[in-house]
């Protein structure tokens, strides 16, 4: 699971839908009002935003943080991994049948037959 904050609705949806569409998220929770207080620059900050709950695997964080660095606003944009522990275990299947799987891209990218598990 991924934490990420946004300035604004259009870029909290812009962001969600990029992250399922590429298959980096399963779904992703938009928290539409959170206050955030932060020291930047030496100042402190107190800003309305909003908050992804971005609902990944583990193997596909590198790639999530790219596009997240890619589409965002922010200069340095919130991007937090926690682990889950435990979940349903219908809802962890679906999750991982819901994003992509990088062996499997890059063997077919190549030209190559996917890997056997």
């Amino acid at each position: 699971m991924v934490l990420v904050t946004t300035p604004s609705a259009e870029v909290s949806h812009a962001l969600a839908r990029s992250l399922v569409t590429s298959q980096l998220a399963a779904c992703v929770n938009i928290l539409p009002a959170v206050t955030s207080v932060y020291s930047w620059q030496g100042a402190l900050q107190e800003d309305s935003e909003q908050l992804l709950v971005v609902k990944t695997r583990r193997q596909l964080l590198s790639n999530l943080n790219a596009a997240v660095l890619r589409l965002h606003p922010y200069d340095t944009p919130e991007v937090i991994a926690l682990p889950v522990t435990a979940g349903s275990r219908a809802y962890l299947r679906w999750l991982c049948e819901s994003t992509s799987k990088p062996d499997l891209d890059v063997a077919l990218a190549a030209g190559g037959t996917p890997p056997l598990k």
